[in-house]
């Protein structure tokens, strides 16, 4: 998971400050590290750094810079991807001029391509998939930078929501099945491109559109232009289902949806499918939790309490790189309140399960509260299949409802009942047609092999 964030100012301001700011409200997407890139006589510049924004960007030395055109990421890495030498926006000065790329997904042929291209004479510095796209355009030196971001970007299979930047022109694009999202932004005459709206709410732009699958975006001084390197899914999109339920903040509208009504709805139909009669109060797991404990409250008529509250100075507990991190984060991150929870039943709605660590905690801790009963109800689908497409859920083995039954599953977790979210009712609460969701961590329906060719 990354967060990408874009600027270009017509008027000729310098856009490095709003970058930042858009990177602090994307912070979500990624703890692991954090970059930004600019041109700066005709070479690119970067800020680049391990850790939330803050530590990695030096604020003061970046306001005392000045670019109308820069680009920035946040990142989640696994373990073995945390270097700095990882870290993005990746940054090169070649025969046609300088570039930079943020990119946030997953390239499925990387390996393919990387193997290709040091058959070539190719130098990777990187376990990064921008590097690849960045050396498909060296190899391209004929062509103008955008025609030869264009051809390797016809090469790439799999995921990605992009920004570049080709000397003083920002680029947004998007893979033609529309993973990741991406959304366009304006205020007074500077663009922004964003992985999603709430950053664009923090520098006070409005929400233009969002990048459309298979589409480029080019802003330059001449203003805003679309392109299209292919021509789509042919109606057939795959958008992220994981981002309505846990990766996106629920104040943004992803692909014309809001994320917070989506995550209402869910908890709703939840409710409908999954109630729990007799229970005292409903209560949500901060953050993600939260909004959906709200719809299950409103619809099974039973009081909200917010019963669990969050250290806000602890990061997401799922993103951390390892189990044992994990493990230590979800009791500094969520502590229950004893006088709500002491001799009463509570329903308890959380947004997914993914490897188990915080359902398990989080249960012993609300029992260590005094709950008389803790019965767990999940927004989602149990999460059965690793994701293919950007999501840290690669390996099946870690997957708890891989692992186990849902009998074996509430036992372990500790809970008196625990049931999930239907995939149908997913799709529903989303508001799209099922064939427009990617919900292929939960069902397994990945694209074909044909599917994924350009």
């Amino acid at each position: 998971m990354s967060g990408v964030f874009g600027a270009y100012s017509k008027n000729n301001k310098s856009v490095l400050e709003e970058v930042y700011l858009g990177l602090y409200a994307l912070q979500h997407r990624g703890q692991e590290s954090a970059g930004i890139a600019w041109t700066e006589n005709g070479r690119v510049v970067s800020m680049r750094g391990m850790g939330l924004l803050h530590s990695a960007i030096d604020q003061q030395k970046l306001s005392e810079q000045s670019a109308r055109c820069a680009i920035g990421h946040v990142r989640y890495m696994p373990i073995n991807g945390s270097q700095l030498h990882n870290v993005l926006p990746l940054g090169a000065n070649y025969a046609r001029g300088p570039v930079a790329i943020s990119h946030d997904g997953l390239v499925t042929n990387l390996p393919e391509l990387t193997k290709q291209l040091e058959l070539r004479g190719a130098i990777f510095h990187s376990s990064t998939d921008s590097e690849a796209i960045v050396h498909l355009m060296a190899q391209k030196s004929h062509m103008l930078p955008i025609d030869a971001l264009i051809d390797a970007l016809k090469r790439v299979e799999g995921s990605y929501a992009m920004t570049a930047m080709l000397g003083d022109t920002l680029v947004a694009a998007r893979d033609r099945w529309g993973f990741k999202p991406l959304v366009i932004g304006e205020n007074d005459g500077t663009y922004y491109v964003a992985s999603e709206s709430c950053a664009l709410d923090i520098v006070g732009a409005r929400l233009l559109h969002d990048v459309e699958p298979g589409e480029i975006i080019v802003i330059d001084e001449r203003g805003l232009r679309s392109l299209r390197i292919n021509h789509g899914c042919g109606g057939r999109c795959m958008h992220c289902s994981f981002e309505y339920v846990y990766t996106a903040r629920p104040d943004s509208i992803i692909d014309g949806r809001s994320v917070y009504e989506a995550r209402k709805e869910m908890g709703r139909r939840l409710a409908q499918k999954s109630p729990c009669p007799g229970a005292d109060f409903t209560s949500g797991l901060p953050d993600s939790g939260t909004i959906a404990a709200i719809g299950y409250a409103e619809e099974s008529k039973t009081q909200l309490e917010l019963a669990i509250v969050r250290n806000r100075y602890v990061g997401r507990t799922f993103i951390q790189p390892t189990q044992k991190v994990r493990e230590l984060g979800v009791k500094m991150k969520l502590n229950p309140i004893s006088e709500v929870f002491n001799g009463r039943k509570a329903v308890i709605v959380d947004d997914s399960i993914v490897r188990g660590t915080t359902a398990e905690r989080v249960v012993a801790l609300i029992r260590n509260a005094g709950a008389a009963e803790v019965h767990l109800r999940i927004a989602s689908p149990p999460v059965l299949h690793p994701c293919r497409y950007g999501i840290d859920t690669r390996k099946a083995e870690t997957l708890a409802a891989v692992k186990m039954s849902l009998e074996e599953l509430r036992a372990k977790v500790g809970a008196d009942s625990l049931n999930y979210l239907t995939n149908e009712d997913l799709t529903a609460a989303i508001g799209m047609p099922e064939d427009q969701v990617c919900t292929a961590c939960f069902t397994g329906k990945y694209l074909s092999e044909n599917e994924t060719k350009i």
